[in-house]
Protein backbone atom coordinates (compact mmCIF):
# COMPACT_ATOMS: atom_id res chain seq x y z
CA UNK A 1 0.00 0.00 0.00
CA UNK A 2 0.92 3.29 -1.02
CA UNK A 3 1.11 6.26 1.42
CA UNK A 4 1.45 9.64 1.05
CA UNK A 5 1.89 12.09 3.91
CA UNK A 6 1.45 16.18 4.07
CA UNK A 7 3.52 18.15 7.26
CA UNK A 8 4.80 21.81 7.36
CA UNK A 9 1.09 23.92 7.58
CA UNK A 10 0.06 26.53 9.91
CA UNK A 11 -0.92 29.49 10.86
CA UNK A 12 1.06 32.35 9.05
CA UNK A 13 0.54 35.73 8.78
CA UNK A 14 -0.09 37.43 5.48
CA UNK A 15 3.05 37.95 3.64
CA UNK A 16 4.80 35.07 5.42
CA UNK A 17 6.27 31.67 4.62
CA UNK A 18 5.81 28.18 4.90
CA UNK A 19 7.51 25.23 3.53
CA UNK A 20 5.11 22.15 3.35
CA UNK A 21 6.52 18.02 2.80
CA UNK A 22 5.07 15.51 1.43
CA UNK A 23 6.60 11.96 1.88
CA UNK A 24 6.06 8.52 0.32
CA UNK A 25 6.09 5.20 2.41
CA UNK A 26 4.68 2.00 1.71
CA UNK A 27 5.04 -0.20 -1.44
CA UNK A 28 7.17 1.14 -4.06
CA UNK A 29 5.60 2.44 -7.63
CA UNK A 30 7.42 4.20 -10.72
CA UNK A 31 5.91 8.13 -10.78
CA UNK A 32 5.86 10.27 -13.57
CA UNK A 33 5.31 13.58 -11.51
CA UNK A 34 4.24 14.71 -7.96
CA UNK A 35 2.14 17.45 -7.67
CA UNK A 36 0.30 19.28 -4.58
CA UNK A 37 -3.62 20.66 -4.52
CA UNK A 38 -5.44 22.48 -2.36
CA UNK A 39 -9.11 22.89 -1.41
CA UNK A 40 -10.49 25.97 0.68
CA UNK A 41 -13.88 25.66 2.41
CA UNK A 42 -16.78 25.28 0.14
CA UNK A 43 -14.79 25.27 -3.16
CA UNK A 44 -13.64 22.33 -5.41
CA UNK A 45 -9.86 20.84 -5.09
CA UNK A 46 -7.82 23.01 -7.49
CA UNK A 47 -4.48 22.64 -8.80
CA UNK A 48 -1.74 24.45 -7.38
CA UNK A 49 1.97 23.03 -8.23
CA UNK A 50 3.20 19.80 -10.56
CA UNK A 51 7.23 18.52 -11.03
CA UNK A 52 8.36 15.76 -13.35
CA UNK A 53 9.77 13.10 -11.01
CA UNK A 54 12.64 12.34 -13.21
CA UNK A 55 13.71 15.40 -15.23
CA UNK A 56 11.90 18.05 -12.38
CA UNK A 57 10.06 19.90 -15.17
CA UNK A 58 7.73 22.29 -12.96
CA UNK A 59 4.08 23.61 -13.72
CA UNK A 60 2.16 26.10 -11.48
CA UNK A 61 -1.33 27.87 -11.33
CA UNK A 62 -1.39 31.14 -12.12
CA UNK A 63 -2.14 32.75 -8.35
CA UNK A 64 0.84 31.07 -6.73
CA UNK A 65 3.96 32.21 -9.67
CA UNK A 66 6.86 33.58 -8.64
CA UNK A 67 5.49 33.08 -4.76
CA UNK A 68 5.52 29.46 -4.64
CA UNK A 69 8.12 26.79 -5.43
CA UNK A 70 7.86 23.14 -5.86
CA UNK A 71 11.11 20.85 -5.43
CA UNK A 72 11.97 17.31 -4.77
CA UNK A 73 14.28 15.01 -3.70
CA UNK A 74 13.71 11.84 -5.23
CA UNK A 75 16.45 9.64 -2.57
CA UNK A 76 14.32 10.56 0.22
CA UNK A 77 10.80 9.94 -2.15
CA UNK A 78 9.75 13.54 -1.20
CA UNK A 79 7.88 16.48 -2.63
CA UNK A 80 8.36 19.62 -0.72
CA UNK A 81 6.17 23.21 -1.66
CA UNK A 82 8.01 26.10 -0.75
CA UNK A 83 5.31 29.16 -0.03
CA UNK A 84 6.82 32.89 0.15
CA UNK A 85 4.53 35.91 0.02
CA UNK A 86 1.68 34.13 1.48
CA UNK A 87 -2.06 35.62 1.43
CA UNK A 88 -5.14 34.98 2.95
CA UNK A 89 -6.68 33.82 -0.44
CA UNK A 90 -4.27 30.77 -0.14
CA UNK A 91 -5.57 29.60 2.56
CA UNK A 92 -6.75 26.20 2.44
CA UNK A 93 -6.00 22.35 2.84
CA UNK A 94 -3.24 21.05 0.70
CA UNK A 95 -2.87 17.77 -0.69
CA UNK A 96 -0.07 15.98 -2.51
CA UNK A 97 -1.02 13.71 -5.18
CA UNK A 98 1.34 10.94 -7.04
CA UNK A 99 0.78 10.64 -10.53
CA UNK A 100 1.52 6.44 -12.16
CA UNK A 101 1.17 7.51 -15.86
CA UNK A 102 1.98 9.79 -18.12
CA UNK A 103 -1.35 12.09 -18.87
CA UNK A 104 -2.78 13.75 -22.68
CA UNK A 105 -1.25 17.11 -22.98
CA UNK A 106 -2.01 19.73 -21.26
CA UNK A 107 -4.48 17.85 -18.49
CA UNK A 108 -1.55 17.82 -16.18
CA UNK A 109 -3.83 19.69 -13.80
CA UNK A 110 -6.82 17.71 -13.57
CA UNK A 111 -7.65 15.59 -10.75
CA UNK A 112 -8.64 12.16 -12.59
CA UNK A 113 -4.76 11.89 -13.45
CA UNK A 114 -3.54 11.56 -9.67
CA UNK A 115 -3.68 7.60 -8.25
CA UNK A 116 -2.71 8.55 -4.33
CA UNK A 117 -3.36 11.40 -2.40
CA UNK A 118 -2.60 12.26 1.00
CA UNK A 119 -4.83 12.98 3.80
CA UNK A 120 -4.29 17.09 3.55
CA UNK A 121 -2.28 19.45 5.87
CA UNK A 122 -4.13 22.63 6.68
CA UNK A 123 -2.75 26.04 6.02
CA UNK A 124 -4.11 29.20 7.55
CA UNK A 125 -3.08 32.36 6.35
CA UNK A 126 -4.41 35.41 8.44
CA UNK A 127 -4.48 38.88 7.39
Amino acid sequence: QVQLVESGGGLVQAGGSLRLSCATSGRSFSRVAMAWFRQAPGKEREFVARITWSGGRTYYTDSVKGRFTISKDNAENTVYLQMNSLKPEDTAVYYCAAQKVVSDSGTYSKRYNYDYWGQGTQVTVSS
